[in-house]
């Protein structure tokens, strides 16, 4: 079993929300995403999407961007981005999308691997208005209970990887309430998105305090599938 990842995919089959309005990386995106990924993806590989599926507000909105994805190979576990409007609660995802399975203060198991996550908030600084400090510590709060339902269920030998939406870091990959509660709970790889244009300031892959975080905004990293394992 191989395992992929790509988050920030942004479709919009039920609504006008084109994204070739924010640069020539979004020309066609989607069409490159499967041209990718059914060259590469087997049936029984995994994939993480990590958030931002849809523009759709509503779940009948999101539902031809989903039956997009369902139509493509391999297990498909989602995580909730900031832009995921139509993501009420993790039950009423499970019955309308059954052909995915979904991350919300859970862990899942594929085989070997445990994938468990948040979809974070951006990183507080002293300008932060209220609110966002807020959200952010809820997510903290969330991304305890995901971890803490992966620590219950890791074996020996068991890979860990974390899917996030927001970056866990900013540019200079200083330590964070996020990654210092990775390394607590032993996280071997890192996964985020969130980030998008030509001019951001990103490292597509970097190694902290033993663990290896991997970019996976679709522009960013070229409307393809980020290989994790």
């Amino acid at each position: 079993m191989k395992v992929f990842a790509i988050s920030d995919l942004h479709l919009s089959f039920a609504v006008d929300k084109p994204m070739d309005i924010f640069g020539d990386g979004w020309q066609n995106h989607f069409e490159k995403v499967k041209e990718d990924w059914n060259a590469r993806v087997k049936d029984d590989d995994l994939v993480l999407i990590g958030g931002d599926v849809s523009w759709g507000l509503t779940m009948e909105q999101a539902a031809p961007d989903y039956s997009a994805l369902a139509a493509l190979k391999g297990r498909k576990i989602v995580l909730r981005g900031n832009h995921d409007y139509y993501w009420t609660s993790l039950s009423k995802m499970r019955t309308a999308f059954p052909e995915f399975e979904f991350l919300q203060n859970n862990c899942i198991r594929a085989g070997k691997v445990l994938i468990a996550g948040s979809r974070g908030w951006n990183i507080p600084t002293e300008n932060s208005a209220e609110e966002d400090v807020k959200i952010y510590k809820r997510e903290l709060e969330r991304l305890c209970l995901s971890l803490t339902d992966m620590q219950k269920m890791r074996e020996e030998g068991d890979i860990a990887i974390a899917l996030l939406h927001y970056p866990p870091f900013e540019v200079r990959l200083e330590d964070t309430d996020v990654t210092r509660m990775l390394e607590k709970f032993g996280v071997d790889v890192a996964l985020y998105g969130h980030l998008h244009g030509k001019n951001v300031r990103v490292i597509p892959e970097a190694r902290k305090n033993g663990i290896r975080y991997l970019l996976t905004s679709c522009d960013l990293v070229k409307n393809t599938l980020v290989e994790v394992l």
